[in-house]
């Protein structure tokens, strides 16, 4: 099988073809050891990788049981632990192991983290570690330390010195170890944008990294959506006029997705527009006895959903205001109507659905919205996916979307963080690009090329060592 084998810097810089890899891993076993649950963002990726990767190897998944590694209690910490030598066994048995890691997933404790990586790499015969977040060195506050110190403030003081050494733990202790386990054999790193890729190869000197954004369909998967894909597909979407226009936004409820731009944004569009909401409040969020989740209640604020002109006068003139004068029954039922800027009719919670009606919702708006804030991620599942159907996609402009935009120039439009006027004008101003109803560049197929060369041996014989040098190259270009 010939598969493109190329980094994502030859895929931008050069116009001639990339170098071909036929240097096929069909029979050797990969494991794939990632964090169970399809609620996550990781496990979701890890499901697309396998059916990418089957294709060149036998591959196995090993879920990590995230009730035993997140647990705190001592006797549940133990059987973690027996959870990952019993995985290290087992994995110890096949050719090529890839880890993907988001440091939580292996635990709370920073302690425990740590161990269980070390455990899980030095079982592997060849290990490839996928880093979905990768930290880098961390500074010690003396400041904030030494004020501590000084207010008696022990409690403080001990939190900023055990935050400052897990981090160091996890960033420059785990580089550490993969130093000493490449002395041995081989070990690879994989990361999503060129910000990590130069710190894995510089910052931390790794001598195999390879780059490549989220990829997860296939020309196939995207024609089973596409085909499908229809307004009456979605009963809440099919009940809405033909006229509607539909914006949508994606993932769990959670401030750092920044919805509420979005509803702010909605705000400055015509009526006709209306704003779908795929997904739900995650489940390690539910509370007992909570009416509502408090950034549910701030969607609804923002949205003025059930709020009166009255209750936004009282909010708004403060407790050393003169108390408001009613003059007549008229004023006092238009102030206890429902607020004239109430979008209830115009916003849409889709709910939490499953992959198929997911990119479903995707495929059927009219403008894909991610309207994040910043908070040092690395990637996004859910965009690559939005890229990959073709999607009109507007995006806040995060470290993690700008780098994905250098890799898919002309399909990604930006906005600044929180400008919800700047937002709701680029999307009446209609696409800034051209649709494209085929895969990007970057996709499922060169996904597979890298994790070939990530975890495949090193090829045999001159030709294949001369391909292998020239795709190490342009990956590292």
């Amino acid at each position: 099988m010939t598969l493109l084998a190329f980094g994502t810097h030859a895929a931008l810089d050069r116009e001639t073809n990339p170098p071909t890899l036929e240097h096929s891993m069909r029979g050797e076993r990969l494991a794939i050891v990632v964090t169970g649950g399809k609620l996550c963002g990781v496990a979701a990726y890890a499901a697309a990788l396998r059916r990418q990767l089957s294709e060149l190897f036998d591959v196995t998944v090993f879920e990590l049981d995230q009730y035993l590694l997140r647990s705190t209690n001592r006797s549940v910490r133990s059987l973690a632990d027996e959870h990952i030598r019993e995985i290290c066994k087992q994995i110890a048995s096949f050719d090529a192991v890839n880890l993907q890691l988001e440091y939580g997933t292996l635990g709370q404790q920073g302690v425990d983290i740590y161990r269980r990586f070390c455990w899980l790499t030095a079982a592997a015969p060849r290990l490839s570690v996928t880093f979905h977040t990768l930290l880098t060195p961390p500074r010690f506050d003396h400041g904030a330390f030494m004020k501590a110190l000084l207010a008696l403030q022990w409690s403080t003081a001990a939190r900023i010195h055990a935050g400052y050494r897990r981090h160091r733990m996890l960033s420059c202790g785990i580089a550490d170890h993969l130093h000493r386990l490449q002395r041995s054999k081989q070990v690879s790193a994989i990361v999503h944008n060129r910000r990590d890729f130069s710190d894995a190869k510089y910052l931390y000197g790794f001598e195999n990294v390879f780059e490549h954004p989220l990829a997860f369909l296939t020309e196939t998967e995207v024609d089973a959506v596409l085909t499908c894909a229809s307004r009456s597909a979605l009963p809440m979407v099919e009940a809405l006029p033909a006229e509607a226009v539909l914006i949508g936004v994606f993932g769990f409820l959670n401030e750092y997705k920044g919805f509420g731009t979005a509803i702010e944004a909605l705000h400055h569009l015509p009526p006709n527009y209306h704003l779908l909401i795929f997904g739900g409040i995650h489940p390690n969020e539910i509370t007992a006895r909570q009416q509502i989740h408090p950034y549910i209640s701030s969607l609804f604020n923002a949205a003025y959903i059930g709020k009166t002109v009255y209750d936004q006068l009282s909010l708004s003139r403060g407790q050393t205001a003169p108390a408001l004068t009613l003059g007549s029954e008229h004023g006092l039922s238009q102030l206890l109507a429902g607020h004239p800027r109430d979008l209830s009719g115009r916003i849409h919670f889709m709910g939490a659905l499953g992959d198929h009606e997911f990119l479903t919702g995707m495929a059927v708006c009219d403008a894909v919205l991610f309207p994040y804030l910043e908070v040092g991620q690395s990637a996004s599942g859910p965009i690559s996916q939005a890229l990959e159907l073709g999607c009109r996609i507007i995006a806040s402009r995060t470290h993690a979307f700008l780098e994905f935009a250098e890799y898919h120039r002309g399909a990604i439009e930006l906005f600044d963080i929180g400008n919800y006027l700047e937002l709701a004008e680029r999307i009446l101003a209609g696409r800034q690009f051209a649709a494209v109803r085929k895969l990007p560049k970057l996709n499922a197929e060169t996904n597979k090329a890298i994790y070939l060369l990530a975890n495949g041996r090193p090829p045999t014989g001159s030709g294949a060592s001369a391909q292998a040098r020239r795709a190490e190259q342009a990956a590292h270009r």
